[in-house]
């Protein structure tokens, strides 16, 4: 992209109305009329539903209205992943609750004070039932607790045995790896504002695809698309799990829409931490492995615990499946995977969905057979990985790569990281005895971007002015998608970045589009820019070689930014002349779809500091080089990475959510769930090496994941490598520090067997 503004850092435009505080979230709206609602949530994680006495809480001050599953006037929420009809939810819980959380009533008030105090007069009458909360268990017993008319709360899915999957291995290494479950914590929590008041009913929603949305909740309450208009104003982060609509917006809506009165739900904290979760599969595996260091076959049963309504959760195994052989040339892969409802909070999307739980488990699985035959993690990782030439490929579990260059990936990593010297520092440490021990963990990974749909549209047009507009279906929630997409516009057409207007989430003003999600945005949205933009220039060479009596094939973007005769300076026209002199606008808007998804990889490298007497972890340096081909903007780039590898960072040391043997949720506040803060990171190195794709015309990769799903596995296969030598193999996420000093004090103990799940 020599000479062009691409590839260039640029600071992101919308930093200055964040800064300023003149962004306006869904929760900062106040229209007039606006009402306030407020669930009844469920204390109790399973329980028949008797009767719900309502007593006096609609007769209190400032109360408007309470609704019950029977009067709130939707039966069903169209589901966002539909797996089993049996698993479908009302907006209000019906004649069951099934996790605690679960909303059961709805109050809608002239204030949230006045909501709430109507809440505390509401009595529901919770008869008992038994709980479940081993996924495990469910899946491989095929019970039915939390869906008995069913006949199962668990469905599996097994794909055909692969003939002599481990014929070729020389030994079999095994292992049993957590994926721990994890809250999402966005800082802006859900929220939705429903006004029914106009032409259509408006919502303003706290998501990631204002048009998706658009369809789910109008489907829901028996609306046509267009009776809705969905607008996802400034949306505080969502990493997945604000990718649809949820049971909460279609309540609201559905209020509103009784009352004629605007209503807004703005989610507490504490509702956030015990409804927005993910991750939480345990895979076993067992990876087939030559004396020479190769590894010729892997086997994976996932099992996840799916929550109290299986959606998208049982949907990720299936991500989790095509990944599964990671960075590695591994001729035979058999991966099946099983799901079992259970009385937690139904499980989400977060930070790479899927890709993680894939490369946490070969990356684990990497480091263990590489202690097995004494090889270097490094070595035998170069032993493993595919080769440049042989891409584009298609793994044995349907993953279509498009380009890879690995060990330029992982050499660059081990020269920022200074590799050889820090093994040194390590062996000198322990013969000196220190008690604190030094690890260096190594991941290197590869992920599918836009995995789903590799369709987007845009907008662009020039006005009378000479400035622009660019429209897109894609979402931000904090990627800086108008800094990147106004760069493609100008770069292309020569118009300043400030003359260019930017619109999206809004489905009045952008006709269709499938949100963000995946990092689909750069790729298929910037793609679909790229598309519009090239379209717009070719009109405007033809009407600027008609006023300039040229060729149009002779028409150029000037350096001024104006349209011109090729060796000629002096024939130049303005993009206000161009669009004066016709009365067509000059517009192009388009769908542009892409070949497929790519394939973004990396090597990650985290050092630690052990400390053997309180089994503290410390991180001290982490290395991150990412490869998501051609970059727009390194700035913002740079930005994807430190947030990646502070959430990976996250789940490796500290974030976990707990739940009792009562399906009580123990994690409902943030003293208790442990979101680390910038005071708890090392220094991070970010770079990056540049391998296009040559799946759409950016040569773009996604990056919004891919740090995520590199960095927990290099935290932990850094604090099992700083132990290594006391004969520990292995430690499950989190590594707090009471998990790691267990392990410490249970050293040299033999390890426990691990029994293959029956299915």
């Amino acid at each position: 992209m020599a000479g062009s503004i691409l590839g260039t850092e640029v600071i992101r435009r919308e930093d200055g109305t964040l800064l300023t505080g003149e962004g306006q979230y869904t929760g900062d709206l106040r229209p007039d009329g606006l009402l306030t609602a407020y669930f009844v949530r469920s204390p109790v994680a399973h329980a028949l539903i008797g009767e719900i006495d309502l007593g006096a809480s609609a007769d209190l001050p400032g109360i408007v209205a309470v609704y019950t599953a029977d009067t709130i006037g939707v039966e069903q929420v169209k589901p966002r992943f539909p797996l089993d009809p049996h698993f479908a939810r009302g907006p209000l819980a019906g004649d069951r609750v099934r996790f605690v959380g679960e909303p059961v009533a709805l109050v809608v008030a002239e204030t949230l004070a006045a909501a709430q105090d109507a809440a505390d007069e509401i009595m529901v009458d919770y008869q008992s039932l038994p709980v479940s909360m081993d996924a495990e268990a469910a899946v491989t017993s095929g019970e039915a607790v939390l869906f008995p008319e069913r006949g199962s709360d668990s469905m599996f899915r097994a794909f055909d045995p692969v003939e002599g999957l481990h014929d070729k291995a020389d030994r079999i290494v095994t292992g049993r790896i957590i994926h721990n479950r994890m809250a999402v914590v966005p800082m802006e929590t859900d929220a939705v504002l429903a006004d029914p008041t106009g032409e259509q009913l408006t919502l303003w929603v706290s998501t990631q695809g204002a048009h998706p949305t658009r369809g789910g909740i109008a489907e829901s309450l028996g609306l046509d698309p267009d009776e809705v208009r969905v607008i996802a104003p400034w949306v505080g982060g969502g990493f997945g799990a604000k990718g649809g609509w949820r049971v909460e917006h279609v309540a609201v809506a559905a209020a509103a829409r009784q009352l004629g009165r605007p209503v807004v739900w703005t989610e507490t904290r504490a509702e956030n931490l015990i409804s927005m979760q993910a991750r939480d599969q345990v895979h076993y595996a067992r990876v087939g492995v030559a004396d020479d260091g190769r590894m010729v076959s892997l086997e994976v049963i996932a099992l996840v615990d799916a929550g109290a309504f299986p959606g998208l959760g049982g949907i990720l195994p299936g991500i989790t499946r095509v990944m599964a052989s990671g960075v590695y040339g591994i001729e035979k892969v058999q991966f099946d995977y099983g799901l079992a409802a259970t009385n937690r909070a139904p499980l989400g999307a977060f930070r790479g969905a899927g890709r993680p739980q894939a490369t946490l488990t070969i990356e684990r699985m990497a480091d263990l057979a590489a202690a097995e035959l004494g090889i270097d993690p490094v070595e035998f990782r170069r032993r493993n990985f595919l080769a440049p030439e042989d891409f584009p490929l298609v793994t044995p579990t349907g993953g279509a790569y498009d380009t890879g260059e690995y060990e330029k990936a992982l050499d660059r990593a081990c020269e920022l990281v200074g590799y050889h010297d820090l093994r040194a520092e390590q062996a000198a440490r322990r013969a000196a005895g220190d008690p604190k021990r030094l690890g260096i963990g190594l991941s290197c990974y590869v992920e599918v971007t836009a995995p789903t749909g590799q369709e987007e549209h845009a907008v662009v047009e020039v006005h009378p002015d000479g400035s622009a507009t660019v429209a897109v279906g894609t979402s931000s929630h904090g990627q800086g998608h108008e800094t990147a997409f106004t760069m493609i516009v100008a770069d292309r057409l020569g118009i300043d970045m400030d003359r260019i207007s930017f619109v999206q989430s809004d489905t009045a003003r952008v006709a269709r589009g499938g949100g963000t999600g995946g990092s689909r945005s750069a790729q298929l949205g910037g793609s679909a820019i790229h598309a519009a933009s090239m379209e717009v220039l070719d009109i405007a060479r033809q009407r600027a070689a008609d006023l300039l009596e040229a060729s149009a094939d002779d028409i150029v973007v000037t350096d001024e930014g104006r349209l011109g005769v090729v060796g000629v300076p002096s024939a130049s026209v303005s993009w206000a002349d161009v669009v004066e002199a016709s009365e067509e606008p000059l517009r192009a808007e388009l769908d542009h779809t892409t070949d497929g998804p790519t394939f973004p990889f990396g090597t990650h490298i985290c050092v630690v500091e052990v400390d053997t007497e309180t089994g503290m972890v410390t991180p001290r340096h982490f290395v991150a080089v990412d490869d998501a081909g051609n970059l727009l903007n390194p700035l913002i780039v740079a930005g994807q990475q430190h947030g990646g590898v502070a959430s990976g960072i996250g789940q490796a040391l500290y974030e976990h959510v707990v739940y009792d043997d009562a399906g009580n949720p123990l994690t409902t506040g943030l003293a208790d769930y442990a979101m680390p803060s910038a005071a708890e990171f090392c220094d991070f190195t970010v770079d990056s090496t540049i391998t296009p794709t040559h799946l759409n015309p950016l040569g773009v990769k996604g990056i919004g994941e891919a740090a995520t799903i590199g960095a927990t596995p290099a935290v932990q296969n850094a604090v099992i490598d700083a132990l290594s030598d006391l004969g520990i193999h292995h430690i499950d996420l989190p590594l707090t520090p009471d998990r790691v000093w267990a392990a410490i004090q249970s050293a040299g103990d033999p390890p426990a067997a691990i029994a293959w799940p029956s299915l």
